[in-house]
């Protein structure tokens, strides 16, 4: 069974999955879950999700080992069909990151 909130970080500075990336994860009724990014870039955050308003924010400063320009990558994002599938891709350099909804 696939998870239900998901994501993949790659690191396009290095053409390669980002491994390692600690990230928190803010729920809508406000907890907060942490994690890391797999060897592969990715991460199951969540195998049930609830309709509302998540947040989650990526420690790109830390895998990068520097801060000179990004630290945190904040994505805020609405989950508004809590059957479905959704998957929050991030593309990060030290210093430009893009985000969509992925498949």
């Amino acid at each position: 069974m696939s998870a239900k909130l998901s994501t993949h970080v790659l690191d396009t500075a290095r053409g390669r999955p980002a491994a390692g990336v600690a990230f928190d994860l803010t729920l809508p009724d406000g907890s907060t879950t942490s994690g890391t990014t797999d060897a592969d870039g990715r991460a199951r955050l969540a195998d049930e999700t609830a309709a509302g308003e998540y947040e989650l924010v990526f420690a790109v400063g830390d895998y990068f080992g520097e801060r000179a320009f990004l630290d945190r990558v904040p994505v805020r994002f609405t989950i508004t069909d809590a059957d479905a599938h959704y998957h929050v891709p991030l593309l990060v350099s030290p210093f430009a990151y893009s985000t969509y909804r992925g498949s």
